[in-house]
């Protein structure tokens, strides 16, 4: 057993609905083992500028359903260079602080892996962003939430497409992952989904759009942003060309995707991973990922869970095909 006296917990990167839980179940899992607890405020930024301050159980009420994070989040351009981090673990151990607990997605992982093989200081990571593109975790702290919010923006969308006969192009975050794209694309019976992944094109949705039913009164394609067909208005621009009889409109969900109250799911999983993530530095890790596969805790190493390419199953691809007549 490690002895560990103060973990340091952070978010970074981009916000995800569901931090709040896992920086509260990280605290008071914390307190439970008799383990202080310092917060650093704006992730990397904050520990490079000293903004750090201790938190109890009071610091952490009343928060669990709340979206983004109270520990603030920011990227750190400094962070990246010797000198931001050698700052930074200065700052750590005039704080006391002996051990980190990160809350974030890839970039989060990325500095946190340089900076645990550079000082001897012991590192674990949560995994939070929407996009789900982590390995080692079957779900990321924020993706459920996020997907059930495009879920309930587009049954709101389709409502007007069925009143005015038109075709809604419904553009999704997700950068380098289509996760949203595929899983709400399907859960809304969108006709067509044009992800990175696919080597789904224009002349595909054109051709599913010609075989379509001609008496369906609405028609939604969802589009995963950076997708290989282009944005949004540049999808739409193009349908309307090969059809000018459909009226075509855009939408483009954005940053509504990462905000709101947590779901069940969300609260849930922020939890069990911030539980286990002081377990996990007790037990003496470090350098790793706490997530969850096949519904049990998983560690896997920083290197390992930095952003992948995801292998689409072609079964969801052949359900979106199947299921759009």
């Amino acid at each position: 057993m490690t002895q560990i006296k103060n973990i340091g917990v952070y978010t970074s990167g981009g916000d995800a609905p569901g931090m709040n839980a896992a920086i509260r179940a990280v605290v008071r899992s914390a307190i439970y083992y008799g383990i202080d607890v310092t917060g650093i405020r704006r992730g990397y930024d904050g520990m490079i500028k000293g903004d750090m301050f201790p938190m109890d159980r009071k610091s952490v009420s009343n928060i669990i359903q709340r979206g983004g994070t109270i520990l603030k989040t920011a990227r750190s351009e400094q962070f990246k260079t010797p000198e931001g981090r050698k700052q930074a673990y200065e700052n750590l151990k005039a704080n006391n602080v002996d051990a980190l607990v990160g809350i974030g997605g890839d970039g989060t992982f990325t500095g946190a892996h340089i900076f645990g093989l550079e000082y001897d200081i012991p590192v674990v990571g949560l995994p939070g962003t929407i996009d789900n593109d982590l390995c080692g975790t079957d779900f990321t702290i924020g993706y459920d939430t996020a997907i059930n919010t495009v879920i309930d923006a587009v049954d709101k969308i389709r409502d007007t497409a069925e009143s005015h006969d038109r075709l809604f192009i419904v553009e999704v975050m997700g950068r380098d992952s289509g996760l949203i794209a595929l899983r709400t694309g399907i859960a809304a019976g969108a006709e067509a989904i044009l992800i990175p992944e696919s080597k789904t094109d224009l002349q595909s949705v054109f051709d599913r759009l010609e075989k379509g039913r001609k008496d369906k009164k609405s028609k939604i394609i969802m589009l995963a942003e950076n997708g290989i067909a282009g944005d949004a208005f540049e999808v739409g621009r193009q349908i309307k060309e090969k059809f000018p009889n459909y009226d075509t409109r855009v939408s483009i969900l954005g940053h509504i995707q990462r905000g709101g109250r947590p779901s069940c799911m969300d609260r849930v999983l922020a939890s069990r991973v911030g539980v286990a993530a002081v377990e996990a530095l007790r037990d003496g890790h470090r350098n790793e990922m706490i997530g969850l596969i096949h519904n049990e805790i998983a560690y896997t190493p920083f290197e390992h869970a930095l952003k992948h390419n995801v292998e689409i199953n072609p079964d969801f691809l052949k359900i979106v095909e199947i299921l759009a007549i």
